[in-house]
């Protein structure tokens, strides 16, 4: 009884940590939209070491995982739709995974 409690419970924080790390990561992805926008706008920070650390930081860990989306999304008269579609399935994995590990 008590090895179904402890494997009960570290299911469940196995999922709450898989789905946090999914929302982190999606608002990773909305904070690189965000600023691309603002520097398509022609908003452009003066550069600082911090400011090329943090937007490096969001190119490096977003771009690679957009590019896949990109290659099945072309854009549509300047605008981008992969990260829409990124996000959404993100969402519907964390939803499907996350669900499967708790309910098992």
């Amino acid at each position: 009884m008590t090895t179904d409690l402890i494997l009960a419970s570290a299911r469940t924080q196995i999922a709450e940590y898989l789905s946090t790390l999914i929302y982190v990561y999606i608002l990773l992805i909305i904070f690189h939209i965000v600023v691309q926008l603002l520097f398509s706008a022609g908003l452009r920070p003066p550069y600082s070491r911090t400011t090329d650390a943090v937007l490096g930081f969001l190119r490096d860990i977003c771009e690679p995982f957009l590019r896949i989306f990109r290659r099945v999304i072309p854009s549509f008269g300047g605008i981008d739709f992969s990260p829409i579609l990124a996000i959404v399935t993100l969402q519907v994995v964390n939803s499907v995974i996350v669900g499967q590990i708790i309910h098992g």
